[in-house]
């Protein structure tokens, strides 16, 4: 069986992810799962340096194809492959990977290709209590009104509290609530260090808790659970913000409201 070794290294303006090993179909999972996680904790960017994975077929490239599609909806940074060996490069670049991820020589040549990110980031972690979910809709209007996305503030409050509530009915962590805004789309995610998959779960009396899935699935453009790197996992949705205000969310970057 062929495996596959990830090794993560965090860089001032990316994360790199270096594989090495073979991808064939049985390491195709181990890769794509990697690489996912890895998104996770990468924040402007991330790069897989493939120079030392060898390929046992061009089909089983369609793993990056895929991871750069899915990092499109969330975390929505830019993906790019590295690698030294100029066979490689050629075969990538013929393949259709190169639609969906550019090849580069390096990671600072990639890092230039991404320039720089244009978008805002906001982050707390909320405490164990019967207060929690209160406090995290407080944080998400704080945050749609410091970026002056005020009409987000009641689809990001439902997404946030079923994500919460989830978060401390089904696990035992510390919800963190972190939220994004790029190019008109905004998302709100909240990790935990459970690494069992979110079930969102329909209401099954009128008083029950929980808003459900379906309630989370209309309301958001794109919904998802993701693995994270730590071992946890990041529940999120992403929300479009409308095109009156579209060209003020993306004009810089910065931070919303901290904890104290």
């Amino acid at each position: 069986m062929a495996e596959v070794h990830l090794e993560l290294t965090q860089r001032s303006r990316s994360t790199v992810l270096t594989l090495t090993g073979i991808l064939d179909l049985r390491s195709h999972p181990t890769v794509r799962d990697g690489l996912l996680k890895a998104a996770t904790v990468a924040p402007d960017g991330l790069i897989a340096d493939v120079s030392g994975l060898g390929f046992a077929g061009d089909a089983q490239l369609s793993v990056f194809a895929l991871v750069a599609m899915r990092l499109g909806d969330w975390p929505g940074i830019p993906f790019a492959l590295v690698t030294r060996r100029p066979d490689q490069a050629a075969l990538l670049r013929r393949s259709p990977v190169a639609r969906y991820a550019r090849v580069h020589r390096d990671a600072a040549e990639a890092e230039r290709e991404f320039g720089d990110p244009v978008r805002r980031r906001a982050v707390r972690e909320f405490p164990r209590a019967d207060t929690t979910a209160a406090l995290a809709r407080r944080f998400v209007t704080e945050v749609c009104q410091a970026w002056a996305i005020p009409e987000l503030v009641d689809d990001a409050r439902i997404v946030v509290t079923e994500f919460v509530e989830n978060t401390l009915r089904y696990t035992r962590s510390h919800p963190e609530v972190r939220i994004d805004l790029r190019r008109g789309i905004c998302t709100i995610a909240v990790s935990d260090d459970d690494p069992r998959p979110a079930e969102l779960r329909e209401r099954q009396t009128a008083t029950g808790p929980g808003l459900g899935l379906m309630l989370v699935a209309r309301l958001a453009r794109v919904w998802g659970c993701s693995g994270s790197w730590g071992g946890g996992k990041v529940v999120w949705a992403t929300l479009r913000v409308s095109q009156d205000v579209r060209g003020i969310t993306t004009a810089g970057s910065g931070e919303g409201p901290r904890s104290p």
